[in-house]
């Protein structure tokens, strides 16, 4: 599994970028009504055909057929996995040979609230004795996401137990202004 990272969104020449699409992600990106959800569209879609032709030498133009919760996969290629996020400051992808998710976040203060909605007590109390609440929070988040994007679910299940059900593989990237957490199962 390699993961890749964009943090350059905002440089991005939108107009170049969009003339360098398909023209089915084209009329997709601009169906954001805001330039950063088309620039964000536009970058995931320029990472992921950066990442395959890297790491299994595909170019050109990709096709996509949807699973059963709306999980993206590759029209001809059912051996190649890939999974796509993106928040303010960041664009991510992950690709493998195996099943994979990901999630990035903004790192931005968390709302105690959320806390009993989202995180079960052991998680809860993880974050509120961290030194920095803010990180653990947005940390356990992304894992629960990638995780979530990883079994095709979304967040379509109890929160409190997305990381107790079962083992899964962790990578997380901690940058100043994001946190990025890949997930995959278990070799």
């Amino acid at each position: 599994m390699t993961t890749y990272i964009d943090d350059q969104i905002q440089q991005l020449d939108l107009a170049a970028a969009l003339a360098a699409v398909s023209a089915e992600r084209r009329a997709y990106a601009l169906r954001f009504r805001h330039e950063l959800g088309q620039r964000q569209c536009v970058a995931a879609y320029l990472l992921l055909q950066r990442a395959l032709k890297q790491e299994f030498g595909i170019e050109g133009d990709l096709q996509f057929t949807l699973g059963e919760h709306g999980k993206p996969s590759l029209v001809g290629h059912p051996d190649i996995h890939f999974n796509l996020s993106h928040c303010r400051e960041a664009v991510a992808c992950a690709v493998s040979d195996k099943p994979v998710g990901i999630d990035v976040e903004s790192t931005r203060r968390y709302h105690p609230m959320l806390l009993d909605y989202t995180m079960n007590p052991d998680e809860q109390r993880r974050v509120t004795q961290a030194t920095r609440p803010d990180e653990a929070f947005i940390r356990l988040w992304t894992m629960k996401e990638a995780v979530l994007k990883l079994t095709g679910e979304g967040i379509s299940r109890d929160l409190h137990a997305v990381l107790t059900d079962a083992q899964y593989c962790f990578a997380t990237t901690i940058h100043p202004t994001y946190i990025c957490t890949t997930a995959t199962y278990p070799t």
